[in-house]
């Protein structure tokens, strides 16, 4: 009897919650039938908006109110209110996700007060329920309704409250649209260090040897000594502009990649990165053996390498530590890599601007470059980095094996 009390006693205080945010509906269902039309005449369009924000608040109270009860989160799926006010209007009219709120804000209209229930409940269910568990020994039948009230108000609410699917379609697609943008600013980025590595150094080189060599030529028969040391310094420069090609065709895709797998690469990464580092790897092939598992697909493989390149670069110059540890896990959707050092931390994830480096810098320059490499991918990264460390950066990355 006393575990029926209090669990009548929980959903009391659940209905009566929910009976402050109808009392709130009932209010504001009234006002936007009477008023509504006057206020887009007298005041305009540009409080509707603002009239939607409001609508979501209630709905996300409500979510929030269910998911305390149930331990269910229900999911709301909302088209983003920016831009300018024409934009907000059209956002407004056409985000499913305000039908979606409309039609919960109207019905919990009818069964908002359901709390008004559990007092007569209460006063029966305490006389009765008393003498039928005191003298008969039997469980308890009408304290339990207003538990049963509670469970009901939660079922309808997560009903209208889940987002349809044309919801989900609409904000997946606003997603992909940003996520696009990123990928395309990270590929304009990644051109831009490419034509400048090359201009800056490779060609400037190759234009060096080019006048070395005309020079050798020219000097050959009035005097061999010289025209043989320009073309040893041809040489070198030859030596040196493959080396920087080199350089360049690693930013791109690293070969090794190609030729040890993701795995190899990264061991290869730890023992040249002047770090103690240790990999560990769960699930994954070495190169071309797939006894261990198979590999990846290359574009999640060079997300995955640059992660590690990137993190552990920053790790030497920033964090103060030198050992870090690296764990690439194959998961049932794709593959996860996680970085961990134990320096200073206090690193923030902020985005950079055009032309900010892409590493991960204490103050805030960010991890612009890298989120948007995981993102073209449709992967998530996650940075703690409390002060005083640990670092962990933990990327995902979906992929079919």
């Amino acid at each position: 009897m006393r575990r029926t009390v209090l669990q009548a006693a929980r959903a009391t205080v659940q209905l009566a919650r929910a009976a402050m945010l109808g009392f709130f509906s009932y209010l504001f269902v009234t006002v936007l039938l009477f008023t509504g039309v006057a206020t887009l005449l007298v005041v305009g369009a540009g409080l509707l908006p603002e009239t939607v924000l409001l609508i979501r608040r209630m709905g996300g109270a409500k979510r929030r109110q269910v998911a305390t009860w149930t331990g269910r989160t229900i999911p709301e799926a909302y088209l983003p209110l920016t831009g300018t006010l024409r934009q907000r209007l059209r956002t407004v009219v056409t985000d499913p996700g305000t039908l979606t709120d409309l039609r919960w804000m109207f019905a919990y209209y009818a069964y908002g007060l359901l709390a008004v229930l559990a007092v007569p409940l209460w006063l029966v269910g305490l006389l009765v329920d008393g003498v039928w568990c005191g003298l008969l020994r039997r469980r308890a039948f009408v304290l339990p309704l207003i538990v049963r009230l509670a469970d009901l108000d939660a079922a309808w609410s997560t009903a209208l409250l889940k987002p349809s699917r044309k919801a989900r379609l609409a904000e997946r697609v606003e997603e992909l649209a940003e996520t696009r943008a990123g990928a395309i600013a990270a590929h304009g980025a990644e051109l831009r260090r490419i034509e400048r590595d090359l201009h800056d150094g490779t060609q400037a080189r190759l234009v060096s040897l080019s006048m070395r060599i005309g020079l050798a030529k020219r000097m050959y028969g009035s005097d061999p000594v010289a025209a043989r040391k320009l073309l040893d310094d041809a040489q070198d420069q030859a030596e040196e502009a493959l080396t920087e090609l080199r350089h360049v065709v690693r930013g791109i895709h690293p070969p090794i990649l190609t030729d040890r797998g993701l795995t190899g690469a990264v061991r290869a990464l730890a023992a040249s990165s002047g770090l103690d580092v240790t990999v560990v790897v769960t699930g994954l092939a070495d190169g071309d053996d797939r006894r261990d598992g198979p590999r990846a697909p290359a574009a999640v493989e060079a997300a995955a390498y640059f992660a590690v390149a990137e993190t552990l670069t920053n790790v030497a110059r920033h964090s103060g530590s030198d050992r870090a540890e690296v764990r690439l896990d194959r998961t049932a959707t794709g593959l996860r890599v996680r970085v961990r050092d134990e320096g200073e931390g206090g690193a923030e994830h902020a985005l950079a601007g055009p032309g900010v480096g892409d590493g991960l810098e204490p103050g805030g320059s960010g991890l612009l470059g890298l989120r948007r490499r995981v993102a073209a991918l449709d992967g998530t990264v996650i940075l703690t980095s409390p002060v005083g460390g640990p670092t962990v950066i933990e990327v995902e990355l979906p992929c079919v094996w």
